[in-house]
């Protein structure tokens, strides 16, 4: 029979680290044992149970763990983490499981802990503009559970994840061009140190010059320095007036060099987004739209009725200046909702277009002035390689992704694919980017890492692992090496 490279890459992992048919064999039976008097049925070795938390949405081959534990409190997760430390046995978060660099793979086996039962919005301070919730809270329950109050939270990075994985990834998505990313807006964390022991880092204080920023090293860990529990997060007021649209232009450059004059006159915009004509015709085909098969910008601007009129009138005149045409604005929140579902299906509506492929999803992030640059030198070199590979982008902020769809069983295939992802990082760290805007390092760009930082600042980091999980168990394998 067959064997796909995806398959052969994950044999070739079992055969370096165990084989997940012997699970048990790797893990003291003891320590199952332990686990289940503590959380009884709430800890599975089900193989349907550790194959849905051995792998994300992305092309990296199943790494089941060894069981799964369902956390509840603070405290349980201490205790898991307490235990896995006396036998220095690996420890993986998972939220919902939406991560795309492998970053919930269990490389070397080990023990899940799935977090998505810590639910509870636990606070919500509305004079202050920010609330505190567990780590298993999605981004859409906590602004359905802030609806009636006037605010909202605004990272959005399309899936319906946790806040928890959103903070450990410090993810983004479309709103960060007005509102910021993770980074910005957790402003304290409750964390489960490798060693079991609970700690609190920030206040609610809009700001703080006490010490190292312990909260910002969280941020973005990916699970590797502690288990995140529970977050702080700052909420915004909902606006008076929000107008969506989108815009066709003739090419990509041209939206991109729209969206940058745009940023640069100071127009707030809220979420400016460009999907590639491939795209377009995809979603159509998925999403049952009628949209102009052009290279689109889909945007949105936030604010009282007589400013968000003033941005829409002075975007019209920019986006003019560069070949726009066939604008359509939406103001009903139904009609809002529509659009921006439409564009958020768009992976799903690529795999729609080849059945039976998987989408090696990758992205980098640039200044705005190289953007248009960038990204028709992408387009270039995917025409070259004869590649399905439509891209989105976070224009805003410079960040944009491009999503290589393909057959699994096409070794040739996936090794050009290996190559243009190459190519794309390096064209980016050329340019003053980086490798990778919010999807985080995981396993799957930890081959950047030393390109884009140098050898002297991956070793602080590694010395950073080091002191704060010294035996290596925190979601081992990933973000740097050790």
């Amino acid at each position: 029979m067959h064997t796909n490279c995806i398959e052969e890459v994950q044999l070739a992992l079992h055969r370096v680290f165990m084989t997940q048919d012997s699970h048990e064999a790797t893990l003291h039976r003891e320590l199952i044992g332990r686990l289940q008097d503590l959380l009884g049925d709430r800890v599975s070795t089900a193989l349907s149970i550790r194959e849905q938390h051995g792998r994300g949405e992305s092309w990296h081959p199943l790494q089941m763990p060894d069981a799964v534990c369902f956390a509840n409190t603070n405290e349980e997760v201490s205790q898991i983490v307490k235990m896995c430390a006396e036998t220095r046995t690996p420890v993986i978060a998972f939220g919902t499981g939406t991560s795309l660099e492998g970053q919930v793979q269990a490389k070397y086996g080990g023990i899940c802990i799935d977090l998505s039962q810590m639910d509870a919005v636990l606070e919500v301070n509305s004079d202050d503009l920010d609330c505190r919730v567990q780590a298993g809270v999605t981004r859409r329950q906590l602004n359905q559970y802030l609806r009636d109050t006037g605010l909202f939270f605004p990272v959005d990075p399309g899936a319906n994840t946790s806040i928890g994985g959103m903070a450990a990834t410090r993810a983004s998505g479309t709103n960060a061009v007005k509102y910021g990313t993770m980074r910005e807006n957790v402003i304290g964390l409750t964390v489960v140190t490798a060693s079991g022991e609970i700690i609190k880092t920030g206040t609610r204080a809009r700001k703080s010059s006490a010490g190292y920023d312990l909260t910002k090293l969280f941020v973005g860990s990916e699970g590797t320095l502690g288990v995140i529990t529970e977050i702080q997060l700052r909420l915004f007021g909902l606006c008076e007036a929000i107008s969506a649209a989108i815009v066709n232009f003739p090419d990509v450059r041209s939206a991109a060099e729209a969206t940058m004059l745009t940023i640069q006159m100071g127009i707030p915009v809220a979420r400016i987004e460009v999907i590639d004509t491939a795209y377009v015709r995809a979603v159509n085909q998925y999403s049952k739209t009628d949209y102009p098969e052009l290279d689109t910008l889909f945007l949105e601007f936030h604010g009282t009725h007589a400013g968000v009129a003033e941005q829409v009138k002075l975007f019209h005149e920019i986006s003019s200046e560069f070949g726009a045409s066939g604008f359509q604005w939406a103001e009903k929140e139904e009609d809002r909702s529509r659009l921006w579902r439409a564009r958020h299906d768009a992976y799903y509506a690529g795999l729609a277009v080849m059945p039976g492929s998987r989408g090696y999803v990758t992205d980098v992030c640039v200044p705005i002035s190289r953007l248009a640059e960038c990204i028709t030198e992408t387009q270039a070199d995917i025409a070259e390689q004869g590649l399905f590979a439509p891209i989105v982008g976070h224009v805003g902020d410079g960040n944009f992704h491009s999503t290589v769809f393909f057959d699994p069983a096409d070794k040739s295939a996936f090794a050009k694919i290996l190559e243009f992802d190459k190519r794309l990082v390096k064209r980016a760290l050329a340019m003053g980017g980086t490798c990778t805007g919010e999807h985080g390092i995981g396993m799957g760009k930890l081959k950047h890492m030393r390109d884009e930082h140098g050898d002297a600042a991956v070793e602080v980091m590694r010395t950073i692992k080091k002191a704060l999980d010294p035996h290596n168990i925190m979601n081992p394998g990933k973000v740097v090496e050790c």
